[in-house]
């Protein structure tokens, strides 16, 4: 659980930035070399090597370096581990949620059966 949950804050560290994010939906339509990753960033290539190295160090990116050209690809199964976390959060708090307003609707009854 603890590796889980390390690599989790890694994943997330590294999504908190917005150049990073959308290397990262630039990268979920396919495998991009570091140039094309850089085209639409307002940034040196150097800069964009440095937030790469952080997304590698989450997992959530791999590189291959052929020639010249390095390629980039996402890790979809790493991906899927926050979007796991994030949907059990949520269907946690859906249940919750749903238990309170059971609870108030049958408070609203009782309270309703109190007054006549």
């Amino acid at each position: 659980m603890l590796n889980y949950s390390n690599q989790l804050d890694l994943m997330f560290q590294a999504l908190a930035d917005p150049a990073r994010r959308t290397m990262v939906e630039r990268l979920c339509r396919g495998p991009a070399s570091v140039s094309e990753l850089a085209g639409p960033l307002t940034m040196s290539l150097p800069s964009v090597m440095q937030h790469l190295q952080v997304l590698e160090l989450s997992g959530l990116v791999q590189s291959t370096k052929i020639g010249r050209v390095r390629t980039c690809t996402i890790d979809r199964q790493v991906l899927s581990l926050a979007e796991q976390w994030i949907s059990d959060r949520r269907a946690l708090w859906e249940r919750r949620l749903d238990a309170l307003g059971e609870y108030l609707a049958e408070d609203s009854r009782e309270t309703e059966g109190s007054k006549t």
